[in-house]
């Protein structure tokens, strides 16, 4: 082998509508590229935004494949075929259920191995989303895809137990996602325009109804202490117009902001400008909107669902139930909060997000997995069986 080796790695989407799994993807690809162990590669499927967020991916070679058929399996017959002309020595494939899969069982015939990531879609709450589907692709392709993986790689413990119950053997490496640090001076509490900001999709697994709920039942507290709540992200299958008309039928839209999805700069100035940050979802593999809310020192509300229990050990967070009773009870702790204490907790978000999710520090921990399946390193202690 030469001493930089080849990694094409396979992804749904190479833009923005991937959501939070662009972000992984691409900035581990990136990383890779720096480290310059691996030369890496990104195969993925054609969409509105592929256009415009090709600048993101910098010089890494990146195919936008035009599907066929329904958008939710992305049938693109000519992945097959970039991937026997690339040719790498391992392939990555991220995310399951769709034909990314089927090409990578196809690949791997010629005997080279591939590892998946499913990015929590193997969770119990996610394999109950669309049952009758999944189970079909299961028995179809899916299954024989996840079994012939050379190693299967779980963000965190949670998500490898969720693999174990799935009913594979595989080794499994834990190894979380990442985040870019942006520079973070100190941020103030002003007594007044204080923000807590839900940044992501907005789909019935978020919580946001049940948020919404809570939401009603303490702003009265809210104006008195200056809060607002913004919504930020981009609605999946019409799910902001039932979150407005309950905003509405509860009486609380006028401090509810749904200010739709926020990217780039657009999506910086949301985190640089909020005072806190709220997750209360129900299913979650390991959620970069916290990572990235930490990263620019703001406290956040989680549930155990989001599976960082450092969280809660190291005091960076108040943790919450994926319920109205629930969160109502911790909007309250968070509103009666002093500004210390909010940049306490902040701090400790960030000084997580620094030690454990840099993207150098996991891409170095996935390039030890990488050797090891290729043969020419010993088996890292991410491993598990």
């Amino acid at each position: 082998m030469s001493s930089q080796l080849r990694l094409t790695a396979l992804a749904p989407w190479l833009s923005r509508s991937a959501g939070g799994l662009f972000d992984a993807v691409r900035n581990l690809a990136l990383e890779m590229e720096r480290q310059q162990r691996y030369l890496p590669s990104v195969i993925g499927l054609e969409d509105n935004g592929a256009d415009l967020d090709r600048p993101l991916w910098g010089k890494i070679v990146t195919h936008a494949l035009r599907a066929r058929g329904p958008r939710a399996f992305g049938y693109a017959p000519a992945m097959s075929k970039i991937l026997q002309e690339e040719n790498p020595d391992l392939l990555h494939v991220h995310g399951l259920w769709m034909y990314s899969s089927v090409a990578a069982i196809r690949w791997a015939r010629a005997g080279k191995p591939y590892i998946v990531s499913p990015h929590g879609m193997l969770d119990s709450w996610a394999l109950k989303n669309s049952r009758l589907k999944k189970l079909i692709s299961a028995t179809i392709y899916e299954n024989r895809h996840l079994r012939g993986a050379a190693c299967l790689h779980a963000l965190n413990d949670a998500e490898a137990k969720a693999i174990r119950a799935y009913g594979l053997i595989n080794p499994i490496c834990v190894i979380p996602n990442g985040v870019e640090l942006p520079a973070v001076t100190h941020i103030s509490y002003p007594k007044k325009n204080r923000t807590l900001l839900y940044l992501g999709r907005l789909h019935p697994k978020k919580g946001l109804h049940a948020l919404i709920e809570a939401w009603s039942r303490i702003q009265t507290m809210a104006v008195e202490a200056g809060w607002t709540l913004t919504i930020a992200g981009w609605d999946q299958n019409g799910h902001r117009s039932a979150l407005e008309a309950l905003a509405e039928k509860r009486n609380a839209s006028s401090r509810i902001a749904f200010v739709g999805p926020q990217f780039g700069e657009a999506k910086d100035r949301c985190f640089h400008e909020a005072s806190a940050f709220i997750l209360p979802s129900l299913s979650e593999g390991l959620p970069v909107s916290v990572l990235e809310a930490w990263s620019w020192r703001l406290p956040v509300m989680i549930t155990p669902n989001c599976n960082l229990p450092e969280a809660a050990e190291a005091g960076a967070a108040i943790m919450i139930n994926a319920d109205a009773e629930s969160i109502t009870e911790a909007l309250r702790r968070l509103i009666a909060m002093s500004p210390d204490e909010l940049d306490a907790m902040g701090t400790r978000g960030r000084r997580l997000a620094e030690e454990k999710f840099q993207w150098a520090r996991v891409a170095q921990q996935l390039t030890q997995v990488y050797d090891w399946i290729l043969g020419v390193s010993p088996q890292p202690a991410c491993i598990v069986y």
